[in-house]
């Protein structure tokens, strides 16, 4: 089986600072690219930034760019996003995404972690 984990979401002022951590655990053989979506009431997941498998590339929504930077470990295979500068629109679930390979299977398939609450105060 294979889980993503993250943490370090919370309540933040505008303008302040979090720092978002997924890792993936299991039976894993490969991960290509990893990036974080986030979702509001009402309203379908977005992607807010992804990362390649090796790290040389990445891309971010045009409202993050700036703000927000994406990185990972593959030691630890774990991605990373760090949000500055915060705003209230920025209040979501946010959910890490990675594109794996299973071990002993065959086919690369999305998976997801359960989400974490971030919340911009104003």
């Amino acid at each position: 089986q294979v889980q993503l984990v993250e943490s370090g979401g919370g309540l933040v002022q505008a303008g302040g600072s979090l720092r978002l951590s997924c890792a993936a655990s299991g039976s894993i053989f490969s991960i290509n690219a990893m990036g974080w979506y986030r979702q509001t009431p009402g309203k379908q997941r977005e992607l807010v930034a992804f990362i390649t498998s090796g790290g040389g590339s990445t891309n971010y929504a045009d409202s993050v760019k700036g703000r927000f930077t994406i990185s990972r470990d593959n030691a630890k295979n774990t991605v990373y996003l760090q949000m500055n500068s915060l705003k209230p629109e920025d209040t979501a679930v946010y959910y890490c995404n990675a594109e794996l390979q299973v071990a002993g299977r065959h086919g690369v398939y999305d998976y997801w972690g359960q989400g974490t609450q971030v919340t911009v105060s104003s």
